[in-house]
């Protein structure tokens, strides 16, 4: 896993707690790298499971709810550091459906070794769109949190339903998407 999600996670940690909650865990963990993290290197996504764990036991907030506020936080930042990946779509459907071709291509540009996830999209038909994870990690809260604050980006008003296809691993997810009409 990039070393950038390392250290946004750690700076959402220490923006959301507190510089010490970050060095907190850097020292409860056994972490292969030491937790000495640069933005261009790769270190195993368990030390990211890892610091998730212990935060979750920390801060007593279950660590699907991290991941997903994870998610939440890791848009804000790339809307502000790739701006040019959210003006090319008008709205949370054409953004999503460009994911795969267009963001991810961009992304393996940047990070030849990245190890991504797939996602695959549905013609939007009707409001509803389905977008399905794929990824041997089992990040899909980080998805779900992702999808979440791209709707709040481009104002849209969404509503997600999530279906875990591979018997609670969360490596195989259904997120249907459905646009809810505003209040006339």
């Amino acid at each position: 896993m990039k070393g950038v999600v390392f250290t946004e996670f750690l700076e959402m940690v220490e923006s959301r707690f507190s510089e010490e909650m970050v060095e907190e865990l850097l020292g409860s963990c056994d972490l292969a790298s030491g937790g000495a993290y640069t933005s261009i290197g790769t270190y195993d996504h368990r030390e990211l499971v890892a610091l998730v764990g212990a935060l979750s036991e920390k801060t007593g907030t279950p660590a699907s709810a991290l991941v997903h506020e994870f998610g939440r936080h890791l848009l804000r930042r790339f809307t502000a550091g790739f701006p040019v990946f959210f003006t090319a779509a008008r709205d949370t459907f054409g953004f999503l459906g460009r994911v795969e071709g267009y963001v991810h291509t961009e992304v393996r540009k940047l990070y030849e070794d990245a190890e991504l996830p797939t996602f695959e999209c549905s013609p939007v038909v009707d409001g509803r769109m389905d977008m399905v994870y794929k990824s041997g990690r089992g990040f899909a809260d980080l998805a779900h949190g992702l999808i979440e604050a791209t709707a709040e980006h481009y104002g849209d008003a969404i509503a997600v339903d999530v279906e875990d296809l591979s018997g609670g691993a969360r490596t195989h997810v259904r997120f249907r998407l459905r646009k809810l009409q505003p209040p006339e």
